[in-house]
């Protein structure tokens, strides 16, 4: 993506408390670039190119101690450093009007964090090593396409203590684990509901679905409904400006896939509330929403690519054959006949390969999953209406007379998830939905007081 080192300079002077920068105009909102829904049409390019500086807003921040977690203080000095972290990773540019929303996100993790190190002191065992927090770094570097000298430059440049960031991050990894390793297995999910996942993902391939990237933004958390459209509404500005989506959602968002840049995948149709989906109907690929409000708060929609439902029907057959070929006798096809109608109340899916190999003269295949349309004319309407598990009458085609097994049968569309996929996105979920009631909880049985 690329770092803009301009914008630090300026982050820094707004963040000095009583700083006197010049003031300037909100920023618009761009004007609908197609259709109601979109705010305009974001630039991949604009992911790895320099942005110039915004004009500083006046921004002015007592000093001292602003909140106690449980008796640990939170100050003016970490509260600006945390703004400046989230100025410096999302790249958004600070202006008078976006600063407190800057600010009502730093405090919010601040406070997390000294609930989550004050929990992790109950785990005397779970310790991180510097190793482990310079791969952080490292991945963080490399994601932002720069060597970590230069990233841990640009931090410093911003006036970030790379310490601070440091102990930030041993926080975040520590926390991770400690979820990790209490949560997991509450996480798990079942067979079946990964079939029945697996079910319903594949019946609406025929739909037509969206590539989408997300922004939810929490009223709860960002000072109620009427401050959270209007924080949105800056951050949709400050992305069509050139801020990059991903860095925004790693940020803001307050969806589980912010630890992905807001990526939450192919999204079907009528799978999401109706507000979301007149806006997915409406935006084209590249396009941005409006901020749209939904119960409890306001998304943000990046549509990355839409296509239509394209689905196959999908069999998996196995097969025993007796080999008689174009030029066999009819005396010869009836004895093959007979011969495989007399197994075929004897077999099942499970067996007939076994059985095949078992006796001399038949031939026995797994055909694997198969489009219908791809399979031998003979084969299709068995594959399409015989029931699962069921045994075919002998088929004679050119190669011989055989007997199929239908084992299983679905719907298939373009990129239909494995069934190991599936486990893992619904576990993820899962852990995350555990994760954000552990950290509710801590918060609602802490003592925190604002000076």
């Amino acid at each position: 993506m690329g770092l803009k080192r301009i914008s630090m300079g300026v982050a820094a002077a707004a963040l000095v408390a009583g700083s006197a920068a010049s003031q300037t105009a909100p920023v618009p909102v761009p004007a609908p670039a197609q259709g109601p829904a979109a705010a305009g049409t974001l630039d991949p390019a604009a992911e790895s190119a320099a942005r110039a500086a915004a004009p500083a807003s006046e921004f002015k921040l007592a000093e001292g101690i602003l909140v106690t977690v449980n008796d640990e203080v939170i100050t003016s000095f970490d509260l600006r450093q945390r703004m400046l972290s989230i100025i410096a990773m999302s790249q958004v540019q600070p202006t008078q009007e976006n600063l407190p929303q800057i600010q009502r996100q730093a405090l919010n993790a601040l406070i997390e964090e000294h609930l989550q190190r004050q929990e992790l002191r109950n785990y005397k065992d779970l310790v991180i090593n510097d190793e482990e927090v310079d791969q952080e770094i490292a991945d963080m570097a490399q994601g932002s396409g720069v060597s970590v000298a230069n990233f841990l430059a640009f931090l410093e440049q911003g006036g970030i203590r790379i310490s601070t960031l440091r102990e930030q991050i041993r926080t975040e990894i520590a926390w991770r684990a400690l979820v990790g390793g209490r949560f997991n297995s509450r996480a798990k999910v079942s067979r079946s509901q990964v079939e029945q996942t697996l079910r319903q993902m594949t019946e609406a391939a025929s739909k037509p679905q969206y590539l989408i990237g997300e922004i939810y933004l929490e009223s709860s958390k960002h000072g109620g409904a009427q401050a959270t459209y209007d924080g949105a509404q800056q951050l949709v500005a400050q992305m069509i400006q050139g801020a990059p989506f991903q860095n925004v959602a790693q940020q803001f968002s307050d969806a589980p896939s912010a630890v992905r840049g807001g990526d939450a995948g192919w999204v079907v149709q009528g799978t999401v509330p109706a507000q979301l989906q007149e806006a997915l109907d409406q935006l084209q690929a590249g396009q941005l929403s409006r901020p749209i409000v939904v119960d409890g708060g306001v998304y943000i929609v990046y549509m990355r690519d839409k296509r239509a439902g394209a689905a196959t029907n999908l069999v998996q057959m196995k097969q025993i054959m007796v080999e008689t070929p174009d030029g066999a006798t009819p005396d010869q096809i009836a004895a093959a006949t007979s011969r495989l109608e007399a197994i075929r109340g004897q077999i099942t899916c499970d067996s007939m390969l076994a059985r095949a190999t078992s006796e001399q003269g038949l031939l026995g295949s797994d055909l694997g999953e198969s489009d219908i349309d791809d399979l031998a004319p003979q084969f299709q309407q068995i594959a399409r209406s015989a029931e699962v598990g069921s045994i075919s009458a002998p088929v004679r085609t050119p190669l011989g007379v055989h007997l199929l097994a239908v084992c299983g049968r679905r719907v298939g569309g373009p990129d239909v998830p494995t069934f190991q996929q599936v486990e893992n996105r619904l576990q993820n979920q899962n852990l995350a939905m555990l994760a954000r009631r552990y950290i509710r909880d801590l918060r609602a049985d802490a003592l925190i007081e604002q000076k």
